[in-house]
């Protein structure tokens, strides 16, 4: 079944074909590293990080980039009000940001370079637009002319008019045209600067991704990523220099995730409303803010509250509570043959169908609850058929994979296992009153019982 993805360039869902076989090469923005993660960028890099998993599920070999930009004027502006070296703030953030991703189990890309480990590459690469006259050097720096090329606005599908207004123009007299944007900076005194060929500086910010992307995955790649406030003016001005400097197609495909709110406000580390990773894992699984984030399709806007993340771990608790109950019946993985479950096979298929369509969580997410559903109504009305839950169970957990989900089995006290095990033995000896005594006493704990042919489980209230 073919893979269909909404392409930002071409405004319309697109069939999935890579530049080469079975190989996907991917690029997707990261971190600028002067502060803490917020649950913004939580949602970008899962939401990749998902589309990846399902590509590989889907035989695909992917390779990920996704850059760190470790020179910018907000790390400079701030290592300046906390009075500290900017490579020491940028130390600081890099080794949180990486903390993150670990409580957070998002897997590493394959490469994760830092701008300043390619500088002599983004050089060279204004080197070559200004061979190709695409590239002019001023008082302040070195700027892209975005007149040359024919195609600037494909992306945004904005006009001359538009772009204007929705910018911020950087400030320089001597710039050709308003929308020409800096390839290099030069340096003030007292900031960080590198020699090139037109003076002391930095690169711009976008000269860093068209690089990086280059350096790493070749001239054109299968699928470019961000959030959508990415498109105009970061991505738009990476396809100008890109295509300007190669004369291919920067990349086929463009995802561009919807941004994630709080209360109907972009949330953002400039506006200050913010909650970062670790304040959500302090009392939060990352399964919870996973699932709160698979809610709603990945193109969408997410309005953020504590309310909607309590809802959230409610849908995690009817995972921990099957593998609970699965755990107590003591049901292992076994190989079973689908043919023999064709209701199951159809809701694994059913799943496949939604991911395709440009990778539906929201529907995809429904249709594991189908199959907790159908494994609880077995677990209900146990007849036996424990080759049917042992299927279901293995196809529940390959998909739930692909969401970087892992529902362990909660421990619970071994007081309450002991009870437990005390209760098990008095019905046995048809001590009837006893046993539904720790009955009551454990479901004041949380912990409700349920009988069946085949030995008590539980689950938690």
């Amino acid at each position: 079944m073919s893979i269909f993805i909404y392409d930002s360039l071409t405004r319309k869902k697109e069939e999935f074909i890579p530049c080469q076989d079975k190989q996907i090469n991917m690029y997707t923005c990261g971190v600028t590293v002067y502060d803490e993660c917020h649950i913004g960028h939580a949602r970008s890099l899962y939401i990749f990080e998902v589309i990846r998993r399902y590509l590989e599920f889907s035989g695909y070999k992917v390779k990920l980039v996704r850059n760190i930009t470790d020179i910018d004027d907000k790390i400079i502006q701030r290592a300046q009000a906390l009075k500290i070296d900017w490579q020491e703030l940028v130390q600081r953030y890099i080794e949180s940001y990486q903390k993150d991703l670990s409580l957070f189990n998002i897997r590493p890309a394959d490469f994760e370079p830092c701008a300043t480990q390619h500088i002599p590459e983004m050089i060279l690469n204004i080197e070559i637009l200004f061979k190709k006259g695409y590239a002019y050097a001023t008082e302040s720096g070195v700027y892209f002319r975005v007149n040359k090329f024919m195609d600037y606005g494909k992306l945004s599908g904005q006009k001359t008019e538009q772009m204007l207004n929705g910018v911020r123009i950087e400030p320089d007299e001597k710039k050709e045209y308003p929308l020409d944007f800096a390839l290099w900076k030069f340096s003030k005194s007292g900031e960080p600067y590198w020699e090139s060929p037109w003076g002391k500086g930095r690169p711009g910010w976008h000269i860093e991704c068209s690089t990086l992307a280059r350096q790493y995955l070749g001239d054109t790649l299968d699928i470019h990523g961000g959030g959508r406030d990415l498109i105009f003016p970061h991505h738009e001005n990476e396809i100008a220099q890109s295509e300007a400097i190669t004369d291919k197609p920067f990349s086929k495909y463009w995802i561009h995730h919807g941004l994630l709110t709080i209360q109907g406000q972009k949330m953002a580390k400039s506006l200050g409303n913010f909650v970062s990773i670790k304040d959500v894992l302090k009392d939060y699984s990352a399964d919870t803010l996973k699932l709160f984030f698979l809610f709603t399709h990945y193109a969408h806007p997410a309005d953020f509250s504590w309310e909607k993340l309590k809802e959230a771990d409610k849908a995690r608790m009817r995972f921990v509570n099957l593998a609970e109950r699965l755990s107590c019946l003591g049901v292992l993985k076994q190989s079973i043959e689908p043919r023999d479950f064709p209701e199951i096979v159809a809701l694994k298929e059913e799943f496949i169908l939604a991911m395709n369509d440009d990778f539906n969580t929201a529907k995809a997410l429904a249709v594991l609850f189908k199959i907790v559903n159908t494994i609880d109504a077995d677990l209900l009305y146990y007849k036996g058929n424990i080759k049917k839950i042992i299927y279901a169970k293995n196809i529940l957990e390959e998909l739930i994979r692909i969401f970087g989900l892992s529902f362990e089995i909660e421990e619970i006290d071994r007081d309450i296992m002991e009870k437990i095990k005390l209760r098990e033995r008095l019905r046995k000896e048809k001590n009837f009153l006893a046993a539904d005594e720790i009955r009551k006493s454990l479901k004041e704990a949380g912990i409700i019982l349920e009988d069946t042919p085949q030995g008590t489980i539980y689950r938690r209230q």
